[in-house]
């Protein structure tokens, strides 16, 4: 599979590295001779200095020879305009990264399909459904869903005291009798780990857990968290990723109250969220804080476009007694210390874009991925064809490579968590855990 991504930056230097790490053909194409050097100097990739909307550029970036075209740049017109150019060129998937996609809502002037687009981003949209999500499920650091909705995967902190600690999982799942979920990986000290029914559960532990949608409820107890409702969110920020969070929050009937500096964006932001409170004012400054009532708030998101304000505030926040923090993160280096600093969760554009995009580059029965912040996992959905080597047999027969873990059978409208004896069917749609290590292995178990 030969991929061209379009824009060298946060989302498309990560797709690249993923895509190129996995043995697949990647072409990069960006006006920025920095980035364009920058990619070529730590990918195994075609990089191509250039404007993507140009023809000259896509040409010798080769897009007459591309499966998948990711336009990714922060640039609307270039996306549209480079999806166009594939779309001319019999380009199997058009995939764009928009700001604003409601502007191509049904009735506008211009559709996505006038333009051969067959599946358009807005990171800024997808991140703020994120956030959203880890408000409304306040134990969560991480979810995922897959087979339309009726699984999903939960990252949880194990508390001093839970359930499962100190107890194998072999141990528990006798206990538990009919388990509805499967935890999948382990976090701890840094190193991920797919369990197996040895693995003994320790506080502190990050552990992944698969489940069908409607048990989901039940899973931050047994890491020891108790839920509550939550009625009210501070935002510090006024950027797009505010606005659309916001709007989440209003149709739930939770109040929200965005902090924002800049005066102009302030009065933008009180004709855009009637329901909301807008404050002008600076996010980092402690009486403010304190006189809106940050102790004690249920949720606490910091959306500034600076990863440095958005640590510190969140830091305030937390220091001050805010039950749920999550700030946006850009830099990687930076995800890797939300664990560290006590935060809660943390959202990143670049991954969350990835995963909405990951499951258009696939191709053959793969069908959805997850990458999984803070750890090595990834979460692959697939459907099992006549022809896999695991298609007819039980799972107790099945050698899975090292660092795969089945979760998950979906089958039809049933959601079933594999015993041993369960015999894996065509149809089926598998939904793995595994290490990047695993996938060339299991790739050739379900195809």
């Amino acid at each position: 599979m030969r991929v061209l991504i379009i824009g060298a930056g946060a989302v498309g230097f990560y797709l690249a590295r993923r895509l190129s790490d996995q043995a697949q053909e990647v072409a990069i194409v960006d006006p920025d001779p920095a980035k364009i050097q920058h990619a070529a100097d730590n990918l195994d990739v075609l990089a191509v200095q250039g404007n993507g909307a140009a023809p000259p550029t896509l040409e010798a970036a080769g897009l007459a020879k591309t499966d998948i075209l990711v336009a990714a740049s922060g640039v609307d017109e270039v996306n549209l305009l480079a999806c166009l150019a594939a779309s001319r060129q019999d380009v199997k998937v058009k995939v764009a990264r928009v700001r604003h996609p409601e502007h191509f809502a049904p009735g506008s002037l211009l559709s996505l399909q006038d333009l051969g687009v067959d599946l358009v981003i807005s990171p800024e949209q997808e991140c703020a459904w994120e956030i959203f999500q880890l408000l409304a499920t306040p134990a969560a650091t991480d979810l995922a869903r897959f087979a339309e909705g009726r699984v999903q995967l939960m990252g949880l902190r194990v508390r001093p005291g839970a359930p499962v600690e100190g107890r194998s999982l072999a141990a528990f799942d006798q206990e538990v009798g009919d388990r509805r979920f499967v935890v999948a990986a382990v976090v701890r000290d840094g190193e991920t780990e797919i369990p197996t029914g040895d693995t003994v559960l320790r506080a502190d532990d990050k552990i992944f857990l698969l489940a069908p949608s409607g048990q989901t409820r039940k899973l931050p107890a047994l890491a020891g968290h108790d839920t509550h409702e939550v009625r009210r969110v501070i935002i510090a920020g006024g950027s797009d990723e505010a606005v659309y969070l916001a709007q989440h929050l209003s149709q739930h009937r939770i109040s929200s109250t965005i902090v924002e500096q800049s005066r102009r964006r302030a009065r933008e932001l009180a004709e855009l969220l009637p329901e909301s409170l807008i404050l002008r004012g600076d996010a980092t400054d402690l009486e403010l804080l304190q006189m809106e009532g940050v102790e004690g708030v249920d949720g606490f998101v910091a959306l500034t476009d600076r990863d440095e304000v958005n640590m510190l505030v969140a830091l305030l926040a937390k220091s001050l007694g805010a039950d749920r923090v999550i700030p946006l993160v850009h830099r990687a280096e930076y995800m890797g210390l939300v664990d560290r600093v006590g935060l809660d969760a943390a959202v990143s554009p670049r991954i969350t874009a990835a995963n909405a995009i990951f499951r258009h580059l696939r191709g053959g029965s793969v069908t959805s991925v997850a990458t999984v912040k803070g750890s090595r996992a990834e979460a692959l959905e697939a459907i099992v064809s006549a022809h896999a080597p695991i298609a007819g047999r039980k799972v107790r027969d099945i050698r899975f490579p090292p660092g795969a873990l089945l979760g998950v059978l979906v089958r039809g409208d049933e959601v079933i968590m594999p015993r041993g004896d369960e015999t894996i069917r065509e149809g089926d749609r598998a939904i793995f855990f595994l290490l990047p290590d695993a996938l060339e292995a299991l790739g050739k178990l379900i195809r």
